[in-house]
């Protein structure tokens, strides 16, 4: 995704959740999406960093505890139309006591409606398909369909992500889909800065959700700083409300439009 324009406030963002039995946030490449794609004939090279202060302690199935993991996620996206783009995902991890390892691969493909078709809010739409190993997470695949739906109100900008997920192989494959909301509400306090809250939620499958204790909640507070023309720094700490999922986590994106 590209976020390489001067303006979206990270006063605070929502976190992620551990990947466990239940479909939760993403633990590694923890971002609520805006609306535009990368432009046609140029690529996007995000470099995703997260650690979890403080999350799981116990194994959950095969997927090892989270706490004082490290990831590390090389995200490239090339513009393949003036409103569609493809990128592919390397997922990395650190776990204390087992090295580094690759965590998974993923690919996802994002269409835009075109602003010329002027709707009162701009709307695109992204599905994204991952191996995971299961150190990682249960499933052998999964399935995310992202859209995102964003509204500018002056220096302010608010983008919503109803995200569904599943896996569609391996353990859970017959659970059907899990809700995983995430919103930015974003300001531009200067022409390099904008500071954000974002939330980020997992609440279980979408025809019942889980009891509120067994429910993600998260918020990251941060900023997007605009390093150069083409470079954005993002930097967010993020708290869990509730004892599901990660309950501190430090993340960093720097992207490269080129």
């Amino acid at each position: 995704m590209n976020h390489l324009k001067p303006g979206h406030l990270l006063l605070a963002a929502a976190a992620l959740s551990a990947p466990g039995t239940v479909a939760a946030q993403d633990p590694f490449e923890i971002q609520v999406y805006e609306y535009e794609t990368v432009p046609k004939g140029r690529w996007d090279l995000e470099t995703h960093f997260n650690y979890i202060f403080r999350g799981t302690t116990a194994p959950e199935g095969t997927v090892a505890p989270t706490q004082h993991q490290t990831h590390l996620t090389f995200e490239l996206t090339r513009g393949i139309t003036a409103n569609f783009e493809m990128a592919g995902y390397l997922v990395l991890a650190y776990r204390p006591g087992a090295g580094a390892d690759v965590v998974g691969y993923r690919f996802r493909p994002r269409v835009a409606v075109p602003r010329t078709w002027h709707w009162p809010v701009d709307v695109s739409l992204a599905a994204e398909v991952g191996f995971p190993k299961k150190q990682f997470e249960a499933a052998s695949s999964t399935l995310e369909i992202r859209p995102i739906i964003e509204k500018r109100f002056g220096p302010w900008q608010v983008d919503l992500n109803p995200v569904l997920g599943r896996a569609i192989s391996g353990p859970g494959s017959d659970d059907g889909w899990d809700f995983e909301p995430g919103v930015r509400i974003g300001v531009t306090t200067s022409p390099k800065l904008d500071l954000s809250l974002e939330y980020y939620g997992a609440v279980g499958p979408v025809d019942g959700w889980l009891p509120r204790a067994e429910q993600v909640h998260q918020f990251f507070l941060g900023w997007d700083y605009q390093v150069g023309q083409n470079i954005i720094w993002n930097v967010g700490i993020g708290r869990g409300m509730t004892d599901a999922g990660n309950k501190s986590v430090f993340k960093m994106r720097l992207g490269w439009l080129f």
